[in-house]
């Protein structure tokens, strides 16, 4: 008996813990997007703003990704809620990382001479590909499994 009210008030702790980080990324979104808005909003009137320049495309690009990964990882935490285990999907934050890391090829100045950190974000987006290609291939032995 004492076993269940643990476990149940564990949950309860869960769905609040849950409930605030939802509404700390929903915030955390909201002011990306308006200081995104308002610094293209700038920009566009203010500046001689050319989306064809290199730096312009890789600063507004990058702060684009900025919000998308904000929004799958608040996505990631909903999903997560929903579930009854409780688990976060391996793959979401897989794919988080694949994200993460396509922003960082996008801003990063390759006429620099970041050689070292083109090869080392190349292998870790490489090793992320591999893991996520071993994880999605156990799912789908997993479901042929269950299906039989």
């Amino acid at each position: 008996m004492r076993e269940g009210f643990e476990t149940r008030v564990y949950h309860y702790f869960e769905i609040i813990v849950v409930q605030v980080l939802t509404l700390l990324m929903a915030v955390v979104v909201t002011a990306a997007l308006l200081h995104l808005i308002a610094n293209i909003l700038h920009d566009i009137f203010y500046t001689s703003f050319d989306p064809t320049n290199p730096a312009i495309f890789q600063s507004v690009f990058g702060a684009i990704f900025t919000v998308v990964i904000a929004l799958e990882f608040k996505r990631s935490i909903l999903v997560t809620s929903e579930r009854a285990e409780g688990l976060v999907r391996v793959r979401v934050v897989i794919l988080i990382g694949m994200l993460a890391i396509v922003r960082k090829l996008i801003i990063l100045d390759l006429g620099k001479g970041q050689s070292e950190t083109l090869f080392a974000l190349s292998a870790a987006f490489l090793s992320l590909g591999v893991v996520y290609w071993l994880v999605r291939d156990q799912d789908r032995r997993d479901q042929a499994e269950g299906l039989e």
